[in-house]
């Protein structure tokens, strides 16, 4: 039995290949599954703490998908800037074995991007935005911003804001310029202007926020009517990038997981919410003849209650398991004559 390996590079370019949509339906039908109840298995991640790093292991299968593992290690020292090394051990379904190991560093940001979008499609309410604002300068901030631009060919104006102005803002602006010539790209620092932060958070129709913030990046009361915001970032009790008044402003509040943001989900966790007030994304899109290997079609009813229900939509984001499972098989499948073949491994 053969091995594959999918380097880092390798996963660039498999990933520009697939389309916006096919990444959206994909993680419509990871949130379908985890709604339902059924069809999936995902035992909670296991840490390891190392000498530099928390290890942490995720398996997880989805029925349909595949099988896999993905190992991620968090760095202690806060001042590392290098992300973080992430493998997927993807799983043969036939044999037991191991089909493929695949970089998982811009994975995870694809993922949850993916997701991200999915729920912008379900919520937003303006039909052609203009103007999208992001918070942080990493991978996260560049699977977001790329695939929302994708998606949207309305979007004219992208503004970046970050914590300083260091060389991986300018290298992300670097890299999304020619990737999207029809769209202005700013930037400036998180506090260095509130004026202008202000300005650009009242004119944005989209937010996306991934940093590791304990306090509101900006004021609830700047964001406009109508606005979809993603919270991406907060993963502990501790993190919170928004306050409760701007969850409180939304009315009900769509995330990846109930169980997972009732634990994981700094700014939910603050804010204290009713139950009712928070419905899974995936509880927000159908199948025809409950097959999935259709495109997913909206719950009209269900989205609109959402929408009504405050001024503003939010989406929140801790990451699930089975987004792992989806995305890493789907590289697999569409890998072709990439990679590095490793025969007779087993």
């Amino acid at each position: 039995m053969s091995l594959l390996v999918i380097t880092a590079a390798d996963v660039s370019r498999i990933a520009s290949s697939i389309d916006h949509s096919r990444l959206e339906n994909l993680m419509a039908v990871v949130f379908h599954t985890l709604s339902s109840g059924s069809g999936f298995d995902a035992p909670l991640r296991q840490p390891i703490n190392m000498a530099q790093h928390e290890t942490l292991f995720m398996p997880a299968r989805v029925q349909g998908l595949g099988t896999s593992i993905k190992v991620v290690s968090i760095p202690r020292d806060p001042v590392n800037q290098g992300g973080l090394p992430a493998s997927t051990l993807v799983l043969d379904e036939g044999t037991g074995g191991v089909r493929a190991i695949v970089n998982a560093r811009q994975l995870t940001a694809l993922r949850t991007a993916a997701g991200a979008l999915l729920a912008t499609r379900l919520l937003l309410s303006i039909p052609r935005p203009t103007t999208f604002l992001a918070f942080g300068a990493g991978k996260q901030i560049e699977a977001h911003v790329d695939l929302h631009l994708r998606a949207y060919s309305t979007i004219k104006t992208c503004t970046i804001v970050n914590k300083s102005n260091n060389q991986r803002l300018f290298d992300l602006i670097t890299r999304l310029k020619p990737a999207h010539p029809t769209v202005t790209f700013q930037s400036f620092m998180l506090k260095e202007d509130l004026p202008r932060l202000e300005q650009a958070t009242r004119a944005a129709n989209i937010i996306c926020t991934a940093t590791s913030s304990k306090e509101p990046l900006f004021d609830a009361k700047w964001v406009s009517p109508g606005a979809h915001v993603n919270l991406i970032g907060s993963y502990t009790r501790e993190m919170a990038e928004v306050s409760s008044d701007l969850l409180y402003q939304a009315g009900k509040i769509v995330v990846d997981s109930r169980k997972a943001c009732a634990s994981e989900a700094g700014e939910l966790i603050k804010a204290r919410l009713n139950e009712e007030d928070i419905v899974e994304i995936g509880t927000l899109v159908q199948f025809d003849n409950d097959s999935q290997d259709t495109d997913y079609k909206k719950v009209h009813r269900l989205c609109d209650e959402v929408t009504k229900a405050g001024k503003i939509t939010i989406f929140k984001s801790v990451g699930v398991g089975l987004q792992d499972v989806a995305i890493a098989n789907m590289v697999v499948n569409l890998a072709g004559e990439i990679g590095t073949r490793v025969d007779s491994y087993d």
